[in-house]
């Protein structure tokens, strides 16, 4: 029997991951030794805990065993959250990097900004809000997302501009001059 594919594999995690308030994210099968190496990685607005990771795996795994997506194929599940590194390419990973330090290019130019709310209808957002700190504070400005070419969040080893993160959280009590670049 061939090694189901990722498709397959989704169609069967993507509905038990939305049960347990997460979206599938991605699905990856590759070959380790004599048998497949299944990773699917889930993301929610508030980060997964083990424990609830551990209970989705229980289902995956029932489920690809009734479905016999495998057949006598064995296989090594593990399920897991996006790390840090993960690009942001969807407006809910947009949406979850709220407050967070991230580096974009866009439009043939590097930004490193703090994310702040997404811009535009709630369900096709068209723009996100960047908050860039500066010599006179920070300043929020607007970047058309189909601008963007990528984007990440960056790792920080020390502690941020407590007005810039205000703003980009829309906190009350935070100024800026908010820009738009759209």
């Amino acid at each position: 029997m061939p090694v189901p594919s990722r498709e397959d594999l989704a169609r069967i995690v993507s509905p038990l991951a939305r049960d347990h308030g997460c979206d599938l994210e991605e699905v990856r099968v590759s070959p380790a030794g004599n048998r497949s190496m299944v990773t699917v990685v889930v993301d929610a607005d508030q980060p997964p805990v083990l424990d609830e990771l551990a209970g989705l795996s229980r289902e995956v795994s029932e489920a690809f065993d009734a479905a016999d997506v495998f057949g006598e194929l064995a296989y090594v599940l593990e399920i897991t959250s996006p790390g840090v590194d993960r690009p942001l390419t969807l407006p809910r990973h947009w949406r979850r990097a709220r407050g967070r330090l991230v580096k974009v290019r866009a439009a043939g130019r590097s930004i490193e900004a703090r994310v702040g709310a997404l811009v535009g209808d709630e369900d096709d957002p068209d723009g996100v809000m960047l908050v860039v700190s500066g010599p006179d504070g920070p300043t929020a400005h607007v970047l058309d997302l189909s601008e963007v070419s990528s984007a990440g969040v960056q790792v920080e080893f020390s502690a941020p501009d407590a007005r810039a993160v205000a703003l980009a959280l829309g906190e009350a009590g935070s100024t800026s001059n908010e820009e738009s670049h759209k």
